[in-house]
């Protein structure tokens, strides 16, 4: 396309320049025609050649080139008739041949007809050309040197500090903040580290939290256990007395099987998420034997537990769902007054089934509800010694709930009452 360009404006050029030599000749008085002659052949960059009807040079302007443009028979008879030629001249040379563009124009003088002809000098228009290409190159090299040097700079510079970030955070450090204003896909990329961060962060203190509470759960008894020990080996003291230490020694033991079996348990839960060995079973049952089952702790306390069981048929894990129930009225239990109430409920409301357990115990704060489900969080820290537990009940309940596909929440009114709301579906998601 370029050459087509390049060839069809040379040609145009120098038609027009053929016909102002032209004018010229034709406007030139008798007696200065052959000094304009002269002039009008010699024109740089170009080889002007003019012809009489017989092909005799009138005139022949080579540009310092030495060579004689060569007319065929065929293009000086077309011009001579009164046409124009377009066609290509070929340059005979020891090597090889060139051809280059001729351009034939017409004309008379003195009632005779002439043909002036001309062809671009192929040495000077290559080097031409050649200038115009390097300049060109020359150019786009130095412009895109510039632009390479600024997306480099708008590009590498964010994958850099990209690139320093996650190193920092391979070496544990999870506080790092990325801040960009971009909306292209490093500004995304930077936004999902950011998040990535931060999810690492609040894995890494929850991990934090988990070991320190870990320890202090374990800490605790394993206190009271040495503690009681050394006084038994140490001191003098009655039967009553050794009993009584022996009960503390057997109780904090107790503890730290239990908060062993929770660990465990918790663990598992989270490691194999899905459902182990689901069966279709009648979950009001379930529910009755588990109150059954805790009638020592109720009757201690003078409490007669108020049910409201319908009929409903659930598709689940029932061992799993029974610690559920067990948790959820253990805690009740621990929690209510004396000859308090305890309130449990089951209905169907389309597919899904909802359990509901309320106790009027001293209720939880409503800045505490969100963290309950956390693990070994306590919402009365100043009950700790006075009811056994350690904060790791709710949290599996809440998973064995989760991996059932249901939900559970918590609404207290503090010094009234605490309720419990579990949704599960009926059938296997």
């Amino acid at each position: 396309m370029y050459s087509s360009n390049v060839q069809s404006l040379a040609e145009d050029q120098m038609i027009a320049h053929g016909k102002k030599i032209i004018r010229e000749l034709m406007d030139a008085p008798p007696e200065s025609l052959a000094t304009v002659l002269a002039n009008a052949v010699d024109d740089p960059g170009l080889r002007v050649k003019i012809v009489d009807e017989r092909g005799a040079t009138l005139a022949y302007g080579d540009s310092g080139s030495g060579e004689d443009t060569p007319i065929l028979p065929s293009q000086l008879n077309q011009v001579i008739r009164g046409g124009i030629y377009r066609g290509l001249v070929t340059f005979v040379r020891q090597h090889h041949n060139t051809s280059s563009l001729l351009i034939g124009l017409p004309f008379q003088m003195n009632g005779k007809p002439y043909a002036l002809y001309i062809t671009p000098e192929l040495n000077k228009l290559t080097d031409m050309f050649r200038k115009f290409t390097l300049t060109v190159l020359g150019s786009v090299l130095l412009v895109g040197s510039l632009l390479i040097l600024l997306a480099a700079r708008y590009i590498v510079k964010p994958l850099q500090r990209l690139t320093d970030a996650t190193k920092r955070m391979a070496k544990g450090d999870f506080g790092i903040v990325l801040h960009t204003k971009r909306k292209d896909e490093l500004g995304l990329l930077t936004d999902s580290f950011n998040d990535m961060a931060n999810s690492l962060r609040m894995l890494d203190k929850l991990r934090t939290d988990f070991v320190n509470n870990v320890a202090h759960e374990i800490q605790s008894p394993l206190t009271s256990i040495t503690g009681f020990s050394k006084a038994l080996r140490t001191k003098t003291m009655t039967e009553e007395g050794r009993k009584h230490y022996l009960t503390i020694i057997e109780e904090e033991s107790q503890r730290l099987s239990r908060l062993s079996a929770n660990l465990l348990r918790l663990s598992v839960l989270q490691q194999e998420p899905q459902l182990q060995h689901p069966v279709s079973f009648r979950l009001d049952e379930q529910i009755r034997r588990s109150i059954i089952a805790s009638e020592p702790q109720w009757r201690a306390k003078g409490i007669e537990p108020e049910l409201d069981l319908d009929d409903v048929t659930v598709h689940g894990d029932a061992d799993r769902l029974e610690q559920v129930w067990h948790n959820l009225i253990s805690n009740s239990i621990k929690f209510a007054n004396p000859q308090g109430e305890i309130a449990i409920g089951l209905r169907q409301e389309g597919g899904a089934a909802i359990a509901t357990v309320r106790d009027n115990g001293p209720g939880i704060a409503q800045d505490e509800l969100q963290h309950i489900f956390t693990p070994f969080y306590k919402a009365d820290k100043s009950r700790d010694y006075a009811v056994k537990g350690n904060g790791l009940g709710l949290s599996i309940v809440k998973a064995i709930i989760d991996m059932h596909g249901g939900t559970i929440e918590a609404q207290s009114e503090p010094g009234v009452q605490t309720l419990f709301t579990i949704r599960l579906p009926i059938r296997p998601l």
